[in-house]
């Protein structure tokens, strides 16, 4: 009886086997074969002539073409197949670039202009050239057809993730709150809840939704590694760190803040919690941990290190949660990217100090290391560091580069989070490295200068610059005021540092001169 059963259940085992053979022939291979057999006929050494496709916008790449400039840098690899990777790689490579005035070795990307992006090219191996462009039946160039956050990464130099000029930038912060949401995941590592957020153009962000209010502060009891990431911080950080125009009383013109340009876009968007996560995740795990709360809210809190439990659940109102939404840098396989341990970084511990917190020398030892003993590194550095003193941000532990540059390069400012949270409080550890080594740009130093002034106020320009994303106001107004306060303790640390050991010795002049034109190496 016993073997009767075992040979019933393998002959079962056998039908299913033959079952989903069948099925993935009908889905999958006769499609091909059909599609081959129309392509080519016997007889005809021509192929058919295409379709003329219908006149109306032209069609965005494939989803599998796009994505590979995407930035998976938490995967150990994209999942992408060859062809396509090849094919993304060879719209990169050759013809003209994003950035005018760049050399071409400065530029991340050098894009073949005779190259145009096959809405089919996921499932052919060729490209289609300049001799076919019945997918852009506008007459737009190639590059023009991209769509904003590609725009972004093609921009990408040895000096700047983008150019003051750069018109995508502002289309690409439309992007980021417009765009239909298709897809949401959690993303790994971190401390605190992110999630990755896909666009209907195939472009991806991060989304950091809100914590704490306007005028919360960090509870006075915690620790710097424990604070929470804010999402206001993170678009207001994006601002301090690019230009705004502003309109001041006589005359209009265009101000600068920091004008480093080292943040990717940020902007802020109201979620739907329903509607745009979890009805469009297939992340599980975030899926099962939405519930309605006592007050008829819905309630999520995903999975992470800090802060995501039912006692730290984030809840719309009743299903409107802010948050704000940064624009990803390329895919790692197309640009790689160094992470550098920062010398100033802290313990991370409650009781232990770093060795930068005891040892008053401690920058002479750093500039005798690569990559600070020789190069621009040393003054990326602080420059990162009166960024992070404006802010009040305690966390910078890491910081990133493109490989692609060397250490000829600048710092890319990621994860601002935790920035924006006492305002009552100048956290004055934070200027150690510009009080250790006295250093600075020039243009730097002259733009604080001017940012110190009444008609160009620090605070005033920020508050107008923050005016535009969609979730204004970003800041509480102590907030704006503390940074106009922090300024001033810069300027007197340089000042001090001048007064110490020259003005040569401490301001590096960073401007290059001729006839025509002033400019300033980054």
């Amino acid at each position: 009886m016993k073997m009767l059963l075992v040979r019933k259940f393998r002959v079962l085992i056998l039908m299913v086997f033959l079952v989903a053979c069948t099925m993935h022939i009908m889905i999958d291979l006769l499609p091909r074969l059909e599609r081959r057999g129309t392509e080519g006929r016997p007889g005809c050494s021509c192929p058919p002539p295409a379709a003329a496709p219908p006149r109306t916008a032209p069609r965005w790449p494939s989803k599998h073409t796009l994505r590979i400039l995407q930035d998976f840098s938490a995967e150990p690899a994209s999942n992408l197949s060859s062809q396509s990777r090849e094919a993304a790689e060879r719209a990169a490579g050759g013809g003209g670039g994003g950035g005018g005035g760049v050399a071409e070795g400065d530029r991340l990307f050098n894009v073949n202009s005779d190259i145009r992006f096959n809405p089919r090219a996921a499932e052919q191996p060729e490209w289609q050239n300049e001799d076919n462009e019945e997918f852009l039946p506008t007459g737009e160039t190639s590059v023009d057809s991209y769509p904003n956050w590609l725009k972004f990464h093609i921009g990408i130099n040895r000096y700047e993730l983008y150019s003051r000029d750069n018109p995508a930038i502002e289309a690409l912060l439309q992007d980021l709150v417009s765009q239909k949401i298709t897809s949401v995941a959690m993303k790994s590592g971190g401390t605190q809840l992110k999630l990755i957020m896909t666009f209907q153009n195939y472009g991806q962000a991060l989304f950091k939704p809100m914590k704490q209010t306007r005028e919360q502060e960090t509870p006075p009891d915690f620790f710097y590694f424990s604070d929470y990431e804010r999402h206001n911080a993170e678009i207001a950080a994006f601002h301090l760190d690019r230009q705004v125009k502003w309109i001041c009383i006589k005359r209009k013109v265009e101000i600068l803040i920091l004008d480093f340009r080292r943040v990717p876009p940020v902007a802020g968007r109201l979620v739907n919690m329903t509607r745009e996560i979890r009805d469009v995740t297939r992340d599980k795990k975030l899926w099962r941990t939405f519930f309605i709360s006592p007050a008829n809210n819905i309630c999520f809190y995903g999975e992470c290190s800090y802060y995501c439990s039912t006692e730290h659940a984030l809840c719309g109102k009743p299903d409107q949660i802010e948050g704000s939404l940064a624009a990803f840098l390329p895919d790692l396989s197309l640009a790689k990217r160094k992470t550098w341990r920062n010398p100033w970084r802290r313990s991370y511990h409650k009781r232990k100090k770093a060795e930068w917190e005891v040892d008053p020398d401690y920058c002479e030892e750093v500039k005798q290391t690569p990559p600070y003993d020789s190069g621009t590194r040393i003054l990326d550095i602080m420059d990162m560091t009166v960024f992070d003193f404006l802010m009040g941000n305690m966390d910078r532990h890491h910081y990133e580069t493109f490989e692609k540059f060397g250490n000829e390069t600048f710092i890319i400012h990621l994860d601002n989070g935790r920035g924006f949270g006492k305002y009552s409080h100048d956290e004055l550890s934070i200027l150690v490295p510009l009080n250790q080594c006295c250093r600075i740009r020039k243009s730097t130093y002259l733009r604080l200068q001017l940012l110190a002034k009444e008609e160009y106020k620090l605070s005033l320009l920020m508050k107008e610059s923050l005016l535009k994303d969609k979730i204004a106001p970003i800041l509480y107004q102590p907030h704006l005021e503390a940074m106009d306060r922090r300024l001033r303790i810069v300027l007197k640390a340089v000042s001090d540092c001048i007064e110490k050991d020259g003005y040569d010795n401490v301001v590096e002049n960073d401007f290059n001169t001729d006839a025509n034109t002033v400019t300033t190496e980054r």
